[in-house]
């Protein structure tokens, strides 16, 4: 566990106990600060109040009255709407800091033996980036430790050795409640319309990216993505950082990183490869990496290959540019899309609509996105994913590709994505 010893004798407020919330209540309290915790879930209330290893400083009651009491920070879930929420609105009107875990994560550092950050953030591609660049530093032998907006939360793990590097994909919400991570490398792969139901509007939200470089040092490295104006916007502005720009549609041989294939992919290696270079990592180590990388789960991930007929998992697509290089890697795709839209179009798709065979919508969208879809491809409201799998497989043929690439969020079916992923797995296997 990261916990830091500035945070004894102060008392923090914990809103939202899913598994950074959790991650965070058990730092705190073992940097021996008093913590109030909530969750609007009871199970998750009695759950961290049943595990408290210090009752003595741990109080999980309602927040209504809270403000009431001295509170040194507000600890908010990036689930939280920072934007709307009432508990927020007070905190700032109250002058008490907001911050996440990322944040404590920052505050943490100068306790740890000396060790780099990098972090990773954009729309697109930040899971399969920060994976990267994490197995690449196994393969060299560095110690690191992934974490962030995927795996394990930051404060759940123990401490790197001397020299170790962690590696932190960092969503538009987490920056936001951070403000003293200096990154060592600071990475920006792309901004595309996203989330703006958290945001006032676009330009907002590319603030929020850029903030990730406002926190660094002039002398650390900088990695953008300027394939996209914002992100280029960005770039021109940081002629103090350490800089290395990734072109768009960069030439470049990727057969020899089977899990990199795709010009999405090409962006994400090269900004591996950029982020590896800048830490030291010898060029040998870093084509090693590439070339034995995997891939991620919910991401392309090909579940298996039933009589000709290869079924892929791409739940982690919850936006249409997220979903648009899927629909490019294949040439006849049974499409299954849909969930809780984040936006009213398919725009982002729609240059690879040739590629689809078949669409299957399903969820919240589902309606939207048939009526949308019409005219252009044979269309089904297949409602559930359950029921898209089975309509699929009915209709494939051999040499095609069932895909989930859902171009949605999940929250109105699922938990999340990864749920999502694992229901359609389950789908498949149980295809007779």
């Amino acid at each position: 566990m990261i916990a830091s010893p500035d945070w004894r004798g102060k008392r923090f407020a914990v809103l939202g106990l899913a598994r950074s919330g959790v991650a965070t209540v058990r730092a705190l309290l073992a940097g021996g600060a008093e913590v109030l915790a909530w969750d609007d879930d009871k199970v998750r209330r009695k759950e961290i109040a049943d595990a408290a290893v210090d009752e003595g400083q741990l109080f999980v009651d309602d927040f209504a009255d809270w403000l009431e009491i001295e509170i040194d920070g507000l600890v908010l879930s990036p689930g939280v709407p920072l934007n709307r929420h009432p508990v927020a609105a007070k905190a700032r009107a109250a002058g008490v800091p907001i911050l996440g875990d990322i944040e404590l994560f920052a505050q943490a550092r100068a306790a740890l033996p000396p060790h780099k950050v990098v972090g990773i953030t954009g729309t697109n591609g930040k899971s399969t980036t920060t994976a990267l660049i994490h197995h690449i530093l196994q393969t060299a032998d560095i110690p690191s430790l992934m974490g962030g907006n995927i795996g394990l939360p930051i404060l759940a793990q123990e401490p790197l050795p001397e020299g170790g590097v962690y590696v932190l994909e960092l969503s538009s919400y987490q920056i936001d409640l951070t403000h003293t991570l200096d990154c060592d490398v600071a990475v920006l792969l792309n901004i595309t319309p996203d989330h703006l139901d958290r945001y006032d509007g676009f330009e907002d939200y590319a603030a929020s990216k850029a903030r990730l470089f406002a926190m660094q040092s002039p002398d650390h490295a900088a990695v953008i993505g300027i394939g996209d104006e914002a992100s280029a916007a960005i770039a021109r502005g940081l002629q103090s950082h350490n800089l290395t720009k990734i072109a768009p549609a960069a030439a470049m041989d990727q057969s020899r990183w089977p899990s990199l294939q795709g010009p999405h992919n090409a962006q994400n290696a090269l900004a591996a490869i950029a982020t590896c270079e800048a830490l030291g990592i010898p060029a040998a180590a870093i084509e090693a990496g590439l070339a034995s990388f995997t891939g991620l789960p919910h991401r392309m991930e090909r579940v298996v290959t039933r009589n000709g007929v290869a079924y892929v998992n791409d739940s982690k697509a919850t936006n249409p540019e997220s979903t648009a290089p899927a629909l490019a890697a294949f040439d006849r795709i049974h499409w299954i899309v849909g969930g809780k839209a984040k936006g009213a179009d398919l725009d982002a798709c729609r240059p690879h609509f040739g590629h689809v065979a078949r669409a299957y919508t399903i969820g919240e969208a589902g309606p939207l996105f048939a009526s949308l879809l019409r005219g252009m491809m044979p269309v089904e409201e297949a409602g559930t994913l359950a029921a898209a799998v089975a309509r699929a497989a009915a209709q494939a043929q051999p040499g095609d590709t069932v895909l989930l690439s859902p171009a949605c969020a999940s929250f109105d079916q699922f938990r999340d994505f990864e749920q999502r992923g694992d229901a359609f797995r389950a789908a498949v296997e149980a295809l007779r």
